[in-house]
């Protein structure tokens, strides 16, 4: 309860400051097109799925980065349409540390390729080559 009366506090206290020195009416637009912004990260939520769920499948993040990422996207839409200045600044900074995780995965291997090609030797076995399955059928009446 006290941590919700301090962020109360501060979300009052730093929205009327930054609401004195831009007008009211600024203070409106930034409201509107925070929550507008947040609505379209919500709307776009199912493509952001589908594409941290290819890159789970692809194995370029594992389940708990998988979590986090749709987690916190949720999170900062959440945020962002909610009005303040103090929860814009929480989503924004939410939204950037998502974004530099996306760089990052980009470019550094989630698995070592050793360990990828290690899997496929184990998983292929080159003696199968010429074998070929089929099924003998014996006329032998000892085994009718």
């Amino acid at each position: 309860m006290i941590y919700f009366l301090l962020y109360l506090f501060l979300e009052v206290f730093i929205t009327s400051d930054v609401a004195s020195r831009i007008g009211g009416l600024m203070m409106f637009g930034e409201i509107v097109l925070s929550a507008f912004i947040g609505i379209g990260i919500l709307f776009n939520f199912r493509t952001t799925l589908v594409a941290n769920i290819m890159e789970l499948k692809e194995r370029r993040v594992d389940a708990n980065g998988f979590y986090k990422r749709n987690l916190y996207s949720l999170l900062a839409a959440i945020l962002l349409i909610l009005p303040g200045i103090l929860t814009d600044i929480i989503a924004v900074a939410i939204e950037i540390f998502l974004l530099g995780q996306l760089i990052v995965n980009r470019f550094t291997p989630k698995f070592p390729q050793e360990d990828l090609k290690n899997q496929q030797k184990t998983s292929y076995y080159s003696k199968d080559d010429n074998v070929i399955d089929a099924e003998i059928i014996s006329d032998s009446p000892a085994l009718r």
